[in-house]
């Protein structure tokens, strides 16, 4: 896999993390029940995307063909896509 591969799938996730921030922002508004755990979440949200954001910029900085293979080992790849695939995948309501 090349560097610009992977950051599509860093995109990808970024774009989930996001509206799932807006679903659980939306959400403390429903019941004053529930509103602190939708909170909470929302914070905790906001944290994933700013490590996305790290790995992003970390991968914008090298070259994009580069293969992944030669910047990590096979166990660091491997949970950056669990996780990535972890994060595209889930829907609003499983944050």
């Amino acid at each position: 896999m090349r560097i610009k591969e992977l950051l599509k799938l860093v995109d990808e996730a970024i774009a989930n993390v996001k509206v799932a921030i807006v679903v659980s922002k939306q959400r403390v508004f429903e019941s004053p029940h529930t509103s602190w755990e939708f909170t909470q979440r929302s914070l905790e949200l906001q944290d994933e995307l700013d490590r996305l954001n790290r790995i992003k910029d970390y991968l914008m900085k090298l070259d994009p063909n580069e293969e992944v293979e030669k910047r990590f080992s096979k166990e660091e790849f491997e949970e950056l896509l669990k996780y990535l695939t972890m994060l595209r995948e889930m829907k609003e309501h499983e944050f």
